[in-house]
């Protein structure tokens, strides 16, 4: 039985710093765990409140997710909004369009595993609308 309230974290990593807001709507922090000068990957304890997102973007190598709290979204573009939650893996394929973010009333915490290419890690496109984040349907 799940006895943790969808608001209340349990986080494993200390938060990190605030996410860089041209990226993101709402507030996010992320951790850095391993740089790419290390692994040739980037690594990320991410944490986003109620309500936040980030950017649609791609990522030239892939990544993958693991959710570690919380309850979120994830969509690739022309799909509809999936929800994720604690114990969730997203494996995202290379140069594929996607946002995901934090429910609407519940922070989600996740481990973002990112391929470093010669081509970087992330492409940033634009902001993730209000209308596009509020038509996930149960």
């Amino acid at each position: 039985m799940n006895t943790t309230d969808n608001n209340e974290q349990n986080p494993i990593f200390s938060q990190g710093d605030k996410a860089n807001p041209d990226y993101f709507t709402g507030n996010a922090w992320v951790k850095l765990l391993v740089n790419e000068n290390e692994f040739n990957s980037v690594i990320g304890d991410v944490t986003f409140e109620a309500g936040a997102r980030n950017n649609w973007h791609t990522h030239p190598g892939g990544q993958i997710l693991i959710v570690t709290d919380g309850t979120g979204y994830y969509q690739e573009k022309g799909k509809a909004i999936q929800l994720i939650q604690r114990g969730d893996v997203i494996k995202i394929p290379a140069d594929v369009k996607h946002w995901y973010g934090a429910a609407t009333d519940s922070a989600l915490t996740h481990i973002a595993i990112t391929a470093v290419t010669p081509k970087g890690a992330v492409d940033w496109l634009e902001r993730v609308t209000d209308e596009e984040y509020n038509s996930y349907k149960l």
